[in-house]
Formats: structure tokens, C-alpha cells, sequence
């Protein structure tokens, strides 16, 4: 959530309340960033009752992500979570519910929603039709371990506990594959996951949770491969698009590559610039609460999508733990 506070020279939204009951935690941001005491709540609920926001952005642990969604909806406060929506399909439907009860948004945030070069592939593959239809992707995500990139011990803490997050590296960085997958296969539910996971890591801080997941979704003419890891040797966020006859590449946020069949190496595709509105999440948060931004079922952030995500990663879970693979149903 620090990501708030560097921003407040963009003046496209007004910060009026921050939740935050741990006061060794608040104390420490407050100092870090100079802002006003007085902003500190430690009841969800009154602060909401104080403030009237708009739309809250809630990107504590996973699991807390309903109890967030029950505070606001009854008021009509739009809320944003970190990603995934949830690990638990009980927590998926009751979101589901309130939001549909109340008319709001539940959006999900996912740092390669804002890359640019996601939105120049997407094109390229739907709207140019450039390499024909899909037949493969390869999603990898994740980085060299969260205590080794020194994380906030805040956020340590619930990341590597199964009751908080639903599991390590495979709900960390494995919903961003279900998530891109979704998203590419225009909301189509896969026929079946299977997924392996493994604890490679020889440190007690990584107990109870994986720190390496690979994932197969297979789709009536496609399938996807997700490789998420808390063991790649750096930082890493990369798509590739397999169609027909090309495919489409994007190493990170702002590169693209493709070949077609018969030609001997590689272009390059300068991504187009985004607009204001799909920039960073909290842009977008301010234009769909305000009612400036139509958020379509198939978006990435909306909730038709990551409802499938969440289906997504707990046959995962279930498949890595039974050795089989999990056939899903519409």
C-alpha cells in the first residue's frame, strides 16, 4: 500500500482514511511518509462511518479480503483487493453475493494489468488475429523468494502462512497465470488443471507453504502452462502466445516480440501508451468509482474474471495435493 502515498502529487483521488490496528506498523508508515495521524483507524467499520469513501483499497491478507467486502458493500463503497480475489470458493461466492446485493465493484489488482505490452499482445492476437488462434501459452511469474527480497516482516508473515494466503508461490505468482490465461481465453473455464508443487527452499520460514508451482489448464483447443516460483534466479513477469502460425512474446512491461511461421528471426512491436485511467490500479479504482470507466466482465481487474481465477487455483491446490487432475464443470 505504500505505492498510495508517492502518488499524491497526481491529485485524481483524496485520501481519507487509512485502516490500520497494529500500531507499531501505522507508527512506522507514518513516519516514513509524513502523513497526518489523524487518518489512522483501527475499526474497519467506523471508518467507514466517519470517512464515507468512495472506494477502499484493500490489499492486506488474502483471507481478509470478504471481511473488507462485508464492511463496504452495505454502504456502496467500491473495493479493490490485491490480488487474488480469494483462495477459498466460500469467500469467492459471499463476495460475489454482496457485490451483486449492494451494486458494487470488487475489482482485483495485478501489477501486469498496467503493463503495456499485455495490452499490444491481446491485440495482436484478438483484434489483428496475427498468429491465428490460440493453441498455447506460457505464463511465468515470480521472483527469488519474498524473505530473500526482504519484504516488509508484516507481509512475510501472512504470505507464508497457509490460513492467511491459501498457500505460497502457487496462489502468490500462479494467479497471475489463471488471471492472463482468463483473460487471453476471452473467460472461457478450463476443461481440467493439474498441478505439481514443491517445496525447494531449505528454510523453516517456508514451512508450511510451496515455493515452486507449475499448472496445466486445458481448454477445448488450447492449453496453458503456469510456472509459479519463488525460485527463479531475479524477477520475472513474461507471456507468451503460441497461435497457429506465429506466436507473440512480452518479456516484461513494456516489450513485444512475434515471429510468424517462415520468417527467420524475430520483430519487435512498440506497445502502445496507455491511457490515464489504466496507468496504475489506484487511477483505475478513481475512474470506476466515479463512474467514468466501464468495467466489462472481461476486464483482468473485474470480478467475472477472477471469480474463474479463484476456481482455478483451488483445483489446483486440490491437484497437487490429491496427484490428479481436477476436471471443472460450467
Amino acid at each position: 500500500m505504500s505505492w498510495v502515498f508517492e502518488r499524491a502529487e497526481k491529485r485524481d483521488i483524496e485520501l481519507v482514511g487509512i485502516y490500520e490496528p497494529d500500531s507499531e506498523i501505522a507508527d512506522r508508515y507514518a513516519r516514513k511518509f509524513g502523513f497526518d495521524r489523524r487518518l489512522l483507524h483501527t475499526n474497519l467499520e467506523r471508518m467507514f462511518t466517519a470517512t464515507r469513501p468512495r472506494a477502499v483499497a484493500a490489499f492486506g491478507s488474502i483471507a481478509e479480503h470478504v471481511a473488507v467486502v462485508e464492511a463496504a458493500a452495505p454502504s456502496g463503497i467500491h473495493v479493490m483487493v490485491e490480488k487474488p480475489l480469494a483462495f477459498s470458493l466460500e469467500d469467492a461466492a459471499r463476495i460475489e453475493a454482496l457485490a451483486k446485493r449492494h451494486g458494487i465493484h470488487v475489482l482485483t489488482n495485478y501489477e501486469t494489468t498496467w503493463y503495456r505490452s499485455g495490452y499490444t499482445a491481446y491485440e495482436l492476437v484478438h483484434s489483428a488475429g496475427a498468429i491465428g488462434p490460440i493453441r498455447k501459452l506460457i505464463i511465468r511469474d515470480g521472483h527469488f523468494g519474498p524473505k530473500e527480497l526482504n519484504v516488509p516482516p508484516e507481509f512475510l508473515s501472512w504470505l507464508t502462512d497457509p490460513e492467511q494466503n491459501g498457500g505460497g508461490a502457487l496462489i502468490d505468482f500462479g494467479c497471475y497465470g489463471a488471471n492472463l490465461a482468463t483473460w487471453l481465453m476471452r473467460g472461457a473455464l478450463p476443461k481440467s488443471v493439474t498441478a505439481v508443487t514443491q517445496q525447494l527452499k531449505n528454510d523453516p520460514t517456508y514451512a508450511r507453504v510451496e515455493d515452486e508451482a507449475t499448472v496445466i489448464l486445458t481448454y477445448a483447443n488450447a492449453q496453458a502452462i503456469i510456472q509459479g516460483s519463488w525460485n527463479w534466479p531475479d524477477h520475472r513477469k513474461d507471456l507468451e502466445i503460441f497461435g497457429t502460425h506465429g506466436y507473440v512474446f512480452t518479456p516484461d512491461a513494456s516489450n513485444v516480440r512475434m515471429r510468424l511461421r517462415g520468417e527467420f528471426a524475430e520483430k519487435v512491436v512498440v506497445p502502445a501508451e496507455l491511457n490515464s485511467s489504466h496507468g496504475n490500479c489506484f487511477a483505475y479504482l478513481a475512474a470506476v468509482a466515479r463512474g467514468e470507466l466501464r468495467v466489462a466482465e472481461a476486464d483482468r481487474s473485474s470480478l467475472a474474471n477472477n471469480l474463474t481465477v479463484v476456481r482455478i487455483l483451488d483445483a489446483a491446490r486440490r491437484s497437487a495435493q490429491s496427484r490428479q487432475t481436477i476436471v471443472l464443470e460450467d
